[in-house]
């Protein structure tokens, strides 16, 4: 793929975007579980009319699961993640979340670096635990990560 720079952009995705959700997470071994239910929390980032990354949110009242947070490999190492993540956390802020979870078994330093610190499971607020994510889709191993806002 070739990466048309003046073409990027990130928006909220529609259920048009499902498809394209699911494909790429996928194609990154990331559990699709859920996407569905939670697709108007989801953002998208495109290349021109192409969805190369994406990531999004399960809300819990004043607490939120990050999920999901993916880019397409062609467009790896290059700054999307991170653009995702802040396009994420000004959403989490707007609808007035104060703490987001997140479990990951490949990304636990790129979290960190994002202010994330690691907690144990059971640290989790009970109203995350709830998550497929928690319940059965990410095993034990994955680390917990928390973020608290200011």
């Amino acid at each position: 793929m070739t990466i048309t720079a003046t073409k990027l952009g990130i928006r909220l995705a529609t259920f048009k975007d499902y498809k394209s959700i699911t494909s790429l997470l996928q194609s990154v071994s990331l559990p699709t579980q859920g996407v569905k239910k939670h697709l108007s929390n989801f953002v998208v980032l495109l290349d021109g009319e192409t969805l190369i990354g994406t990531g999004g949110m399960e809300i819990y009242g004043d607490k939120a699961l990050l999920r999901s947070l993916a880019v397409h490999p062609d467009y790896q190492n290059k700054g999307f993640g991170q653009r995702l993540y802040k396009r994420i956390l000004e959403n989490a802020r707007k609808l007035n979340i104060n703490e987001l979870y997140l479990l990951t078994e490949t990304a636990e330093r790129f979290f960190a670096k994002m202010g994330f610190e690691k907690i144990s499971r059971e640290e989790a607020d009970e109203r995350v635990k709830v998550s497929e994510e928690f319940l059965s889709i990410c095993p034990s191993t994955a680390a917990c990560m928390r973020l608290k806002f200011q």
